[in-house]
């Protein structure tokens, strides 16, 4: 049985969606500037899913008091959370969260 204590992993990495290059700090799970992820976990920081797909920002939420985006795999439909970052671009944020509040 895998268990689901978090891995650290320092990776750099492209963004999948805009092309930019993140530096990783081993808690870097999305894009900064675009807000997408890859799955890429089974349990965090595994890096053993064989899925691969693209994971589109589809909301904020709140999760034990802290802000979340809920991220949607493009390609199996998975949703995960990866909490926001103090890095992330704010009005990407603040699309995200207009979009959810108008829908």
């Amino acid at each position: 049985m895998i268990g689901r204590k978090f891995q650290r992993n320092i990776e750099d990495f492209v963004c999948g969606n805009c092309g930019a290059q993140i530096k990783g700090d081993g808690y870097t799970n999305h894009c900064p500037f675009c807000l997408w992820s890859k799955h890429v976990d089974k349990n965090p920081g595994d890096r053993r899913e064989e899925c691969q797909g693209m994971m589109k920002p589809i909301s904020i939420q709140a999760k034990k008091g802290k802000q979340v985006i809920l991220h949607k795999c493009q390609k199996c439909g998975v949703e995960k959370t990866n909490k926001v970052s103090e890095t992330d671009d704010f009005e990407k944020i603040l699309e995200l969260m207009k979009r959810n509040f108008n829908s």
